[in-house]
């Protein structure tokens, strides 16, 4: 879509190619990786062939350095630029063979595909930036499974991902290690069977989580380092049972939440764990045999119970329900100025802060924040009544949102 121009320079709403990042610019439908990389490092090509021709024997000795330098580089950071594809095939493992880490975050680029492309030459590829991109599913992710195989950090921040495209994606990384997925579409945690099981460290900071599906990455037995940022105060009234669990199912868990997991909480966290279980385990058989649905769902409960001891009868107790189904409120987002948005249906926290909502809705809308205007309606009151929401740092408890009520979203 073009929207006019100013003192020359053309601009644009959306890359004619599709890509994934979108900014004011002269017109331009993106380069390939190498010319981004030459233009980044100062290298032209074109220069160099006619200053080539002109003085050639010392002309040939400065290119050799440069090219050299180029085939050295441990990392490229290619942030905010036009790359849109990886260009002719077999001239970035000629060109920068020995790059571990890249950074291609807020790029023009449009599908895994040509992130699969770029990657597949760098054999010691490490450590990938995609932040803020905007990227189409592979059909078939195992088949990119060779090009990220030395892969052991993504960063996927600020991408409008939710955990089931990340799981859909995940076959692509056999051997990743640390995950960010900040600042996504994230709600819903689902279990990752048979992915991402070489996980040590995941941040899901600043996602609209749903309490009671955390528990799911209890599955990551790897899991060293995992950092939650949930909104509000009510996670802290989630008897801290939350944490405890995870502490009790990931018996590698280091930090939590950038707090050190001590030996104390662990201990703690384990013998509560036992108790919470304990009838559970009883039912299933009890004994060092419990039935398999069991011990799929408390992989280490038996290892705990040769670490401290069965738990006595007395000692057994049921666990406490987790109070967030009567907390989260249905609310449906509906943009009246935009008859072709449909409406959005989510689940959030009743402490959950407007600024928080207005920055799910930035990602939802592609709206800035700044500009959003929010009003709601309530089905007890007259229909066509709407009240201001006006503070940023108000919760819709606050203003006595309920579950089933629609927020109404305009913006400037």
């Amino acid at each position: 879509k073009y929207y006019g121009s100013h003192d020359g320079v053309q601009y644009f709403y959306v890359h004619p190619k599709g890509g994934s990042f979108v900014r004011p610019a002269k017109v331009s439908y993106g380069v390939d990786y190498l010319t981004a990389v030459q233009q980044e490092y100062q290298i032209d090509s074109e220069e160099v062939l006619s200053e080539e021709i002109s003085i050639s024997s010392k002309k040939l000795k400065w290119l050799a350095v440069e090219e050299r330098s180029l085939e050295t580089l441990p990392s490229v950071l290619l942030t905010r630029s036009d790359v849109n594809g990886p260009g002719a095939d077999g001239e970035i493992r000629k060109t920068t063979p020995n790059v571990q880490w890249l950074d291609l975050s807020g790029t023009l680029l449009s599908c895994w595909e040509d992130v699969s492309a770029i990657s597949q030459q760098l054999d010691q590829l490490n450590g990938l930036q995609l932040s803020n991109n905007r990227l189409r599913f592979p059909s078939d992710p195992s088949a990119h499974l060779q090009a990220f195989g030395s892969l052991r950090v993504l960063v996927l921040n600020s991408c409008d991902l939710t955990w089931p495209q990340i799981l859909e994606c995940a076959p692509m990384w056999p051997q990743l290690e640390d995950l960010s997925v900040q600042e996504n579409n994230i709600t819903e945690l689902q279990r990752p069977d048979g992915v991402l099981q070489s996980l040590k460290s995941l941040s899901l900071s600043s996602n609209p989580l749903v309490q009671e599906t955390v528990l799911s990455i209890a599955a990551l037995s790897r899991c060293v380092f995992i950092y939650i940022e949930f909104y509000g105060v009510w996670w802290t009234s989630w008897p801290k049972t939350a944490d405890q669990l995870l502490i009790a199912k990931l018996g590698g868990l280091e930090v939590l939440n950038g707090s050190k997991v001590h030996p104390e909480d662990r201990k703690g966290a384990e013998l509560d764990y036992i108790k919470m279980f304990g009838e559970e385990w009883l039912k299933a058989g009890g004994g060092a045999q419990p039935g398999s649905e069991f011990t799929c769902q408390h992989p280490r409960y038996l290892s705990l119970i040769h670490k401290y001891g069965a738990p006595e009868e007395g000692e057994l107790r049921k666990p406490k329900p987790f109070a967030l189904k009567n907390q989260l409120l249905k609310i449906t987002f509906v943009c009246p100025d935009d008859g072709e948005r449909k409406p959005i249906e989510k689940k959030l926290p009743a402490s959950m802060e407007v600024q928080k909502v207005k920055g799910l809705l930035y990602r939802l809308l592609k709206v800035p924040a700044a500009d959003l205007k929010l009003t709601y309606t309530s089905l007890k009151v007259q229909l066509g009544t709407e009240f201001e929401i006006d503070s940023d740092l108000k919760t819709l408890q606050f203003y006595s949102i309920e579950d089933g009520d629609q927020v109404l979203v305009r913006w400037s």
